[in-house]
């Protein structure tokens, strides 16, 4: 079993991480777009339905990881589930600013 309980934060650089290819994925993805690359945090939050990603970037950089009519954001949603797969986890992606 888990040490870990459902709703809180998990530090992704812990050696027990959860869905680390998925961070890691999410994290390169999202650096890649916006003007602000350090000003992006990943944060994975263990829950009843799967992992929770939380993705904040800097309040200028929203719009760009978004895009028109949220297909960035599909598109990253995408690609993060796939590399989920990987790690046998199911995740949900929120973008926050």
């Amino acid at each position: 079993m888990s040490d870990v309980e459902a709703g809180d934060p998990v530090d992704e650089q812990d050696d027990g991480a959860v869905a680390p290819t998925a961070t890691a994925v999410l994290e390169y993805l999202v650096k890649a777009l916006v003007d602000e690359p350090d000003g992006v945090e990943v944060d994975a939050i263990e829950g009843g339905r799967g992992i929770s990603l939380e993705v904040r970037v800097a309040p200028g950089d929203l719009g760009r990881v978004i895009g028109k009519r949220g297909r960035t954001a599909n598109a990253i949603r995408t690609v993060t589930r796939a590399a989920a797969v990987r790690d046998d986890a199911r995740v949900d992606i929120e973008f926050l600013e």
